[in-house]
């Protein structure tokens, strides 16, 4: 194989030498793999060794109806997913939320953290220590946010265990997701502490405190990325016609649910937040990783004296941008502007379009599963086998 250079990897010629390589090792063809329309140049950043691309079927669900702060109006939203029904299901979703005149959406909070920990003395110096990082917060925001234009650091959480302090730096990041740029800024600040605080003995950038694509307890109550809460009350009539399902149902069978959770020991109280927020991450280029995150979900229900079911999905990890990332990529940048919300205050429509849709999403897995529906939609519409 012939070798590239760093400068020319992304050039027509580079691809074409890879893809051959391939082919010849192990027989494929590549009729399909190798077909793209942009040039290789903007991938990178994005991907090394580039050989081609894997095409994801992309279906609209809509309109999707979302009374948010930021998010307003009528949205038609990208999923990219290989699991028919999924796209069906969430249209299903909308369809009975806009007849019940939307989802309202409120963004609770707004922190990306990197956790650093810093190794001290003794467990008396790591309580001094977290006293001396209070008394000097001014200064070590300052020496944070000279590697960013838009990072902001909002404050550091301070955990003790042993001697060793651990600490989680809260970020807001505009409309970048921000683990790199908060990965950087932490840098800075914690260099700037070691130089000024000679009783550290060791310090690790990231302790593993911040959870980064794993999903934790301490980012459910905390907060990484967007909480989001979307919450809608359909009245019983909605659920009988659209659905075939009744609202004394849906909440009967979001109590077993629960109860079912509890006993299995899940993290939340969902059903399949992460079909759609996976099939909308690859659509308009997020980091498919933070669905390990982002997918957590506390669900929560109730049913009216006159029948109405309200019904709200509290998402307190989304990662999400609307800028940098693979969000620039073509595809990806053509699905976020069929929401209108790519690059420059966009994350925040895009924040409430998502949890509007993980709403409607549960909503209607929920009726399918009490309506005896859920086991027929597969076999209508998931079949793809000879």
């Amino acid at each position: 194989m012939e070798v590239l250079t760093e400068a020319d990897d992304y050039t027509h010629e580079a691809v074409q030498i890879r893809q051959d390589f391939v082919r010849e090792r192990t027989g494929v063809s590549l009729s399909h793999v190798t077909r793209y329309s942009f040039d290789p140049k903007v991938v990178g950043g994005n991907v090394e060794q580039f050989v081609g691309v894997a095409q994801v079927p992309i279906g609209l669900a809509g309109p999707l109806l979302v009374n948010g702060e930021h998010a307003r109006g009528e949205y038609y939203v990208p999923m990219a997913t290989a699991e028919g029904t999924l796209v069906a299901s969430y249209n299903r979703g909308m369809r009975l939320v806009y007849e019940a005149g939307g989802v309202t959406t409120t963004i609770m909070a707004d922190h990306m953290q990197r956790a650093p920990a810093f190794v001290m003395p003794s467990a008396r110096e790591a309580r001094a220590f977290a006293g001396w990082l209070d008394e000097h917060l001014p200064e070590i925001k300052e020496a944070a946010e000279s590697t960013t234009r838009t990072g902001k650091l909002q404050g550091i959480e301070k955990y003790t265990a042993g001697r060793m302090l651990y600490t989680r730096f809260n970020y807001t990041t505009g409309d970048a997701a921000g683990q790199n740029l908060t990965g950087k800024a932490t840098q800075e600040a914690c260099r700037w502490i070691r130089a000024r605080y000679p009783a550290v003995e060791h310090y690790i950038l990231e302790s593993n405190f911040a959870t980064d694509k794993k999903s934790s307890q301490v980012n459910m109550l905390h907060t990484r990325g967007k909480r989001v809460t979307a919450e809608a009350t359909i009245p019983n009539e909605l659920f009988r016609r659209i659905m075939r399902s009744d609202t004394a149902l849906m909440f009967r069978a979001r109590q077993i649910s629960n109860l079912g959770g509890f006993m299995s020991g899940v993290n939340n109280n969902g059903a399949h937040s992460a079909n759609g927020i996976t099939a909308i991450f690859i659509a308009t280029g997020q980091d498919a990783a933070n669905v390990a995150e982002s997918s957590a979900a506390y669900v929560h229900a109730e049913l009216r004296p006159n029948g109405d079911y309200y019904y709200s999905v509290t998402i307190p990890s989304l990662i999400v941008a609307t800028y940098g990332g693979g969000t620039g990529l073509p595809t990806q940048r053509e699905c976020l502007e069929m929401l209108g919300c790519y690059g420059k205050d966009g994350v925040r429509v895009f924040t409430e379009i998502i949890a509007a849709a993980v709403l409607c999403g549960e909503l209607s897995l929920g009726s399918a599963i009490v309506s005896e529906e859920w086991v027929e939609a597969h076999d209508l519409y998931g079949r793809n086998r000879p």
